[in-house]
């Protein structure tokens, strides 16, 4: 059983420390917005079904 708690206890730091590493970038990371374009051909937007 020792070995098993150990395992379970490492697993358990493993997941904190990536729960925290979540946390800190959740809350000290702040997206930059910018504008995007996009330019579609006028083929593409024209087009029209074969029918």
């Amino acid at each position: 059983m020792p070995t098993l708690f150990r395992f379970l206890f490492w697993c358990a730091v493993i997941a904190g420390t990536i729960y925290a590493i979540m946390l800190a970038l959740v809350y000290g990371v702040q997206p930059t917005p910018r504008e995007k374009t996009i330019r579609i051909p006028s083929e593409r937007v024209n087009e029209r079904p074969n029918q």
